[in-house]
């Protein structure tokens, strides 16, 4: 899946906005060597302080000050020793990472400790991701989420697992800072299998797409489905066959755009992991009953959806070779060879790209005004410490830093100050390096996110379109639900399999008959177990409704 997340809003929303679903901060200050000097004149200078003294005097919320992590505050270390924290991300690298990550181990110098990242592209991590984690390569920490992975790697044993009383002894900065009702976003059978982020925030999906296109073709604007369409085909019919340029350079799948379809029906996931997502349509205030959930791709919404790709499919909108592409439609969109991608508010970040070019007109368009606008939860992107880690407690130590250390923290969400950005209270202006490093584009800051910088100045076009979904932000009923797929693990492992093998076809309209491929997908999914996979399902989750 290319990246759910709409975790990753590269203009980042205003207070205001995220305050429609709730949200935390954080704060920092200074340079690395001054930071990491601090940190040993706090670990020399009357260095039997205990921790609870320390932690008493950090300010009470993370909007009240800069909070300084120190040795001290960790007793279960043994720092005699030094240990490299592996760190695996997904996604996209900063041109600036390695700087920014020096920086970080500056920082991490008093604690004799060592960060090393690697990095999974786009394309690579859906088959490298597993892999990492059951191979033999070391591995303390991953970057997580329910749509990367989480519960799927958790069935396995792959995280290492703990409860509250770990995270006060260990992670003593996450301990008094991180949001209370986000653990339970990321706990199964009473243990949290992935620390989430500090922050929820609105995720609507949008498209972007070539204004100067559509301006070309007589397209005026887009407001509704039906409009994309037309501008689909006609960049199809009329501008490909002159230009090159495809309605939309589509790579593996098109779940992006299933998200933006799926959201005139005010869908939300119950359960996703992988391609098994159960799926239900929101009554205001009410938790589904069971019977008003289904496998997504069973729904009529997921039908309609196909047809509709399909057509856009055999119409040339895309490659016929989309699924094994390895550019993902944005970078494509940037590089001028797509007229539309979609996604959250990070179009606006390839919108930007693409106008670079002279001639170049990009708009974005809500093709859903009309319909709610989903609050991206806490566990939409998380940390997940690996069962393979030889130091769990020290990397939780590294884990903590991350998230809370006001210094380091905004190291990984901004940047480098004076170089990327500058900051003034809690808003930032871009510097003279941003595209180096655009703020909160690595998964990193994704995972350790406080939710709470704000840029300076946005641009008008992009706080229009923040703005309009305020009044529209719904939480999912059904969020704290967690399925335990354990006692069905090798059913659930199969239906994923078949449900591998159909659905990115079926997003990108790339099968000879849509109600087929359906037919032939379930007929798959019956002997592969799903029957004993929802039975489990519905059992689990009237029980979790019983306690509502």
């Amino acid at each position: 899946m290319k990246k759910l997340v709409a975790s990753v809003l590269t203009a980042v929303l205003s207070l205001s906005l995220l305050a429609g679903c709730g949200s935390a901060d954080s704060g920092q200050s200074g340079k690395a060597t001054e930071a990491a000097a601090g940190n040993t004149a706090a670990s020399d200078d009357g260095g039997a302080a205990p921790a609870e003294e320390l932690l008493a005097s950090l300010p009470a919320t993370l909007q009240d000050g800069d909070v300084k992590a120190t040795p001290e505050m960790y007793p279960n270390v043994d720092f005699s020793k030094p240990y490299t924290v592996n760190l695996y991300l997904i996604g996209d690298t900063p041109n600036d990472w390695d700087k920014v990550l020096e920086q970080i181990n500056e920082y991490l110098a008093p604690f004799n400790t060592t960060l090393n990242v690697e990095i999974m592209g786009w394309a690579d991590y859906p088959t490298m991701y597993s892999l990492v984690l059951a191979g033999g390569e070391q591995i303390d920490m991953i970057y997580t989420a329910p749509w990367c992975y989480m519960y799927v790697e958790n069935a396995k044993g792959s995280f290492y697992t703990y409860d509250r009383d770990f995270v006060k002894e260990n992670m003593p900065l996450t301990d008094k800072y991180q949001a209370e009702k986000s653990y339970s976003e990321a706990t199964v059978n009473g243990k949290i299998v992935a620390m989430p982020c500090n922050q929820e925030k609105p995720q609507n999906k949008i498209v972007a797409i070539r204004q100067d296109i559509a301006d070309k073709h007589g397209i005026d604007k887009l407001e509704n489905w039906d409009d994309y369409m037309n501008f689909m085909l006609t960049v199809a019919e009329k501008e490909t066959p002159e230009s090159g340029i495809l309605a939309q350079a589509s790579a593996t799948n098109n779940s992006e755009l299933w998200d933006v379809y799926r959201q005139m029906y005010n869908t939300f996931y119950m359960y996703e992991g992988d391609y098994l997502k159960y799926m239900y349509s929101y009554k205001e205030g009410e938790k589904p009953a069971i019977e008003d959930i289904q496998l997504a791709w069973n729904t009529e919404a997921f039908k309609k959806f196909a047809d509709d790709m399909k057509t856009l499919a055999d119409a040339g909108c895309w490659s016929r070779s989309a699924l094994s592409n390895t550019i993902t439609d944005d970078d494509a969109f940037g590089a001028l060879q797509g007229a539309s991608i979609a996604w959250n508010g990070s179009v606006f970040t390839f919108m930007k790209t693409a106008e670079k070019t002279e001639g170049v007109q990009c708009t974005a368009y809500d093709l859903t005004t009309d319909n709610l606008v989903q609050c991206e939860e806490y566990n939409n992107s998380d940390m997940a410490i690996a069962a393979a880690s030889k130091d769990p407690i020290r990397t939780a130590m590294v884990l903590d830093i991350l998230k809370m250390d006001t210094y380091v923290n905004r190291l990984i969400t901004l940047g480098i100050e004076g170089e990327h950005y500058t900051l003034e209270g809690f808003s930032f202006t871009k510097g003279d390096a941003a595209e180096n490093y655009v703020n909160n584009s690595i998964s990193l800051s994704w995972g350790v996110n406080n939710g709470l910088y704000e840029e300076a100045g946005q641009i008008p076009r992009e706080k229009e379109m923040y703005d309009s979904w305020e009044p529209r932000i719904v939480s999912n009923p059904t969020i704290s639900f967690v399925f335990d797929d354990t006692p069905v693990s090798d059913y659930a492992s199969a239906c994923k399999t078949v449900l591998n093998d159909y659905i990115p076809s079926l997003q990108l309209g790339l099968v000879e008959d849509v109600d087929a491929s359906l037919a032939e997908m379930n007929k798959k999914l019956e002997s592969s177990g799903i029957d004993k996979v929802e039975e489990e399902l519905t059992k689990q989750y009237e029980a979790w409704l019983a306690t509502q």
